[in-house]
């Protein structure tokens, strides 16, 4: 930062020094001599330009004026007889003006507008007269105009990139987030499914076998618990239902639920394309709740997905951490990822929409997420989603 504030203004002195041996150096060279090299010196001013846009215009409009006014004898005869050495000296001016009202706010943009015309149309009335006058002028407007407009189109299409950079990631939210509602659906169907089979049965031997019915209570206790706390934590997050659920049928219903059981099945369809992962575990493994459960092994995979497209590599560490309080789940690969083409490092996609979906499903669980290259060049995803309750007794799978 420091190394790059101190070359800009390097290149602001040098351009002043420039201006002065152009005026000093050569006073009887032509207009069109003065005015190609002001313009090639303005160059100097582009780190100018990028941190401090109306001083770079206040000094090119400077250098500009003093090339167009310094000059006596037969430049200045020239000067009178054609705007052509004057043209060439703004329109360096006329490019900043541009970069101004491309990237800076809308009174700036009018600030340097006006003062640059102002300028530039006072120079033209002390050094034109009769019909050079209209014609110079007439340049002048024209020049600065197209610079507006190009300036304009500029901003246009980069609020347009990020106006469809934000529909993107909107849209990836909505759509992660209907995902969740209709595994939130199944989630609840099955539950609800254990409920009723449960409660059936201890109806039946409540009398008979009174045991039996107490552990089928005590079941339909813990589904149920699980089940509100899952709803209190999500529904809250989530916006709308899809238009297509009711259509879609209940066939997901009968899917397996995946979860950190299944992270062994993960691995070896990662093996398969071709990256060996290390999968390490701490803590006392036991029963999750069924939505936390499924958000690890969710991101787990996301995770592991990006490593295979984007990593370049063939190992990756996978290390879950069952806590007192929390759930640790963290995917680190040992690839320094690809560059071109719009791909991130290692984890990272292209656009950032796999990450997004992380954060999201981290984010309803109310946890923390990190993502992000490391200092030796491996990327690391982390995620710790807190544990509503210990889960002091497992849930027996029926």
């Amino acid at each position: 930062m420091t190394r790059t504030k101190t070359t800009a203004w390097v290149g602001g002195a040098l351009y002043l020094l420039a201006v002065g041996l152009l005026v000093g150096g050569a006073p009887r060279a032509s207009g069109t001599v003065h005015g190609v090299g002001a313009l090639l010196a303005a160059s100097l001013l582009v780190g100018v330009v990028r941190r401090v846009p109306l001083l770079a215009l206040a000094m090119a409009l400077f250098g500009a004026t003093a090339v167009v006014v310094g000059p006596t004898g037969s430049a200045r005869a020239s000067l009178s007889a054609s705007y052509q050495g004057e043209f060439l000296s703004y329109l360096a001016v006329d490019l900043v003006v541009g970069l101004i009202v491309a990237t800076c706010a809308r009174r700036a943009s009018i600030v340097a507008v006006t003062g640059s015309l102002i300028v530039q149309l006072l120079v033209i009335s002390g050094f034109s007269h009769g019909e050079n006058l209209t014609v110079n002028v007439v340049i002048a407007l024209l020049a600065t105009a197209a610079a507006c407009m190009g300036g304009l189109l500029s901003r246009e299409r980069r609020e347009h990139a990020v106006a469809l950079r934000s529909q993107e990631v909107a849209e990836a939210v909505i759509a992660e987030r209907l995902r969740i509602a209709r595994e939130l659906h199944d989630m609840v169907a099955h539950s609800i499914g254990i409920i009723a089979i449960q409660a059936g049965a201890a109806s039946q031997v409540i009398r008979t076998r009174p045991t039996e019915a107490g552990e089928a209570l005590r079941a339909i206790e813990v589904t149920s618990r699980e089940t509100l706390s899952g709803l209190r934590r999500t529904l809250v997050a989530l916006r709308q239902a899809d238009p297509g659920a009711a259509a879609s049928g209940n066939g997901a219903a009968l899917a397996p639920w995946p979860g950190l059981a299944d992270i062994d099945r993960l691995v070896a369809a990662t093996a398969d394309a071709g990256v060996r992962v290390d999968v390490r575990r701490g803590g006392e493994e036991r029963g999750l709740p069924a939505d936390v459960d499924l958000s690890a092994f969710r991101i787990v995979q996301e995770a592991l997905t990006n490593v295979v497209r984007h990593a370049g590599t063939e190992r990756c560490r996978v290390l879950i951490d069952y806590g007192d309080e929390e759930l640790s789940v963290e995917v680190v690969d040992d690839g320094r990822g690809v560059t071109g083409s719009g791909a991130d490092h290692g984890l990272g996609l292209g656009l950032g929409l796999g990450l997004v979906g992380m954060r999201e499903r981290v984010a309803l669980l109310y946890g923390d997420f990190s993502a992000g290259p490391r200092p030796e060049g491996r990327f690391r995803v982390t995620a710790r989603l807190p544990l509503p309750e210990p889960a002091g007794v497992p849930v027996e799978a029926r």
